[in-house]
């Protein structure tokens, strides 16, 4: 009987994170879909991928909560096992012109999107590496995170440290075939894309329309693949041709 491998997508219960989890399930991994302040979403996205046949439990925790995220993510594995991928996309923007921005808008974009990452994959490398089974690691970046973008330096320095720490744990890891890599995605229909209007879109994107979530979810599916063991320390965009 083959074992199955389980994944744990974290901001999971909507947007970009729930197309991530509905591929990685069809694509027969078991999915852990992680959110803290939608529960109800939570709740639903797991059943719908059990309902498609799929398999999925939920991790309720906010990935800010450092204490929290390791009970957590512990008492999951201890209980179910070790994963074997992590995809990090828990992520929020507060964008504000840099003069007028706030102690607080800093703080909540760095906490979520860069101390998540430390948060959520630190206590899942070790059990990973005991596994001796190898491992995927997935970080969804942002092309801001590579181009910067105006009112968003909290945001671009978020999504720019985290492919500096993606690109060192790849090296940490590529001996254990742990392969680490992020994905950046430019334009994609979801809650965080709203304000960008049409005409912004068509300006900026030589293919002229917003990116779909299932078209990054195709890309993070692949990284999470068996044909994608040799592709480490990789940024990967998915932006229409912006960059």
């Amino acid at each position: 009987m083959t074992e199955i491998k389980r994944i744990l997508v974290t901001g999971s219960s909507r947007g970009i994170g729930k197309a991530i989890a509905l591929q990685l399930a069809q694509d027969g991994y078991a999915v852990v879909v992680n959110g803290f302040s939608y529960s109800l979403r939570l709740e639903k996205t797991v059943e719908e991928i059990m309902a498609s046949g799929g398999r999925a439990s939920g991790l309720l925790v906010d990935v800010r909560d450092r204490g929290a995220v390791r009970s957590a993510i512990n008492g999951d594995i201890e209980t179910s096992g070790a994963y074997y991928g992590v995809v990090c996309n828990a992520g929020l923007h507060r964008d504000a012109a840099f003069p007028a921005m706030t102690d607080a808008q800093w703080d909540e974009v760095i906490d979520v999107n860069l101390g998540g990452f430390y948060n959520v994959v630190q206590p899942c490398v070790m059990p990973m590496v005991r596994m001796k089974k190898g491992g995927r690691i997935v970080v969804i970046s942002s092309i801001s995170g590579i181009m910067g973008n105006r009112g968003q330096v909290n945001y671009s320095a978020a999504k720019a440290g985290l492919i500096g720490a993606a690109k060192a744990l790849a090296i940490e890891l590529a001996k254990r075939r742990i392969t680490v890599n992020c994905v950046a995605p430019g334009i994609i229909e979801s809650g965080m894309s709203e304000e960008v209007s049409e005409d912004i879109v068509r300006q900026m994107v030589p293919m002229r329309r917003r990116g779909k979530g299932s078209e990054v979810a195709g890309l993070v599916g692949y990284l999470m693949s068996d044909p994608a063991e040799y592709i480490t320390r990789q940024v990967i965009s998915v932006n229409g041709g912006m960059a």
